[in-house]
């Protein structure tokens, strides 16, 4: 009889949970069906014929877009400059998370187009011809791509009630003083450690030609440090979030996002990655220190640019940093600092 009894019960909480399972995978799956789907631009399926890549079966390597295509008040649409470039790195064989910034500045060979700015590529021809470009200048498959909008990283932000950052006074004077905060009701940072809402949170990390971070960047190294920062703030806030939350923010934000990744593969993705059991992020900032030049007045049409060298000569050379960033993707374990002289001759 108890047998029975127990045999009951277990079927009852076998069928409860089999329940909230599949609930939970209905929730799921609604979320992310709000995700915009660009399957025209898959990138497993771009013709990269004539390049060589690298690529591991363990190791996923995901183009995270940040895009500053808008529309203004006259009507106008930007062109979708990428103002953000990061590979967002899952090392299954290594354990480790890793970012790395590729400038958008960088003076790189846009396959079709000759040389310009790295950022420029999207605008010519859209995700297929940015991918081919990283391809061919740094030798990386890429697995998918994320285009997230400014309105789904200033909510996002929000959502998880702002994040800490410490500016100094250059930072806050530039964010006080020009649109970079839109709404100017929050054109109020100060000096110091601060939480900042998504608006403030945006335009800290868009900040580029005027404004020294906390240790001393400037410029684009400047700006990529701070993306790579709030983004971290923002994923420390998420994972100590109940589930229910996460799915809250999911359906603010994913309506703003666009990729190429299908549901099962995202799911498939974030079940390796909870597996992993880590939430370190390592990062990393192309060109690497030592292996670029400023270009001079007048040395290209396309303006001011970060010109990549083999570290002894002030000739266009992308071999160093090409290396770099695969040493850093494929071989790099987290164990000590990354440092791509350092690292290359330890292996």
């Amino acid at each position: 009889m108890w047998k029975k009894i127990v045999m009951g019960v277990l079927v009852v909480i076998s069928g409860l949970a089999g329940f909230l399972v599949a609930k939970a995978q209905v929730t799921l799956y609604h979320s992310m069906n709000q995700i915009n789907r660009d399957y025209d631009t898959v990138l497993e399926n771009v013709d990269l014929e004539g390049i060589k890549v690298n690529s591991d079966d363990d190791i996923i390597n995901i183009l995270v877009i940040g895009n500053d295509a808008r529309t203004e008040k006259s009507g106008f649409t930007s062109a979708g400059l990428t103002d953000t470039m990061i590979i967002a790195t899952m090392d299954l064989k290594h354990n480790t998370l890793k970012t790395a910034s590729l400038m958008r500045d960088l003076y790189v060979e846009i396959p079709g187009y000759g040389y310009n700015k790295l950022n420029a590529a999207n605008s010519f021809g859209g995700m297929e011809l940015l991918y081919r470009t990283i391809a061919q200048n740094f030798n990386i498959e890429l697995d998918g791509y994320v285009n997230i909008g400014f309105k789904a990283f200033a909510d996002v932000v929000d959502a998880v009630g702002g994040v800490e950052a410490e500016l100094t006074e250059s930072e806050t004077e530039y964010l006080n003083t020009t649109n970079y905060i839109r709404n100017k009701k929050y054109r109020n940072v100060k000096p110091g450690k601060q939480t900042l809402n998504g608006a403030q949170a945006l335009g800290y990390c868009r900040i580029r030609k005027k404004g020294i971070t906390i240790n001393g960047l400037a410029n684009d190294y400047g700006r990529t440090w701070r993306q790579r920062t709030i983004l971290n703030a923002v994923f420390d806030k998420v994972k100590k979030m109940p589930y229910t939350e996460w799915v809250e923010i999911a359906n603010k934000v994913l309506k703003h996002i666009k990729t190429d990744l299908s549901n099962e593969k995202i799911i498939s993705y974030a079940t390796d990655g909870l597996r992993m059991g880590t939430t370190t992020i390592y990062q990393l900032q192309i060109p690497v220190e030592g292996y670029y030049r400023g270009s001079r007045n007048g040395e290209f049409r396309v303006g001011s640019c970060l010109v990549m060298t083999d570290g002894i000569n002030s000739a266009w050379d992308n071999s160093a940093n090409a290396e770099a960033l695969n040493q850093f993707v494929f071989k790099y374990d987290g164990k000590e600092p990354f440092q791509y002289g350092t690292y290359i001759s330890k292996q």
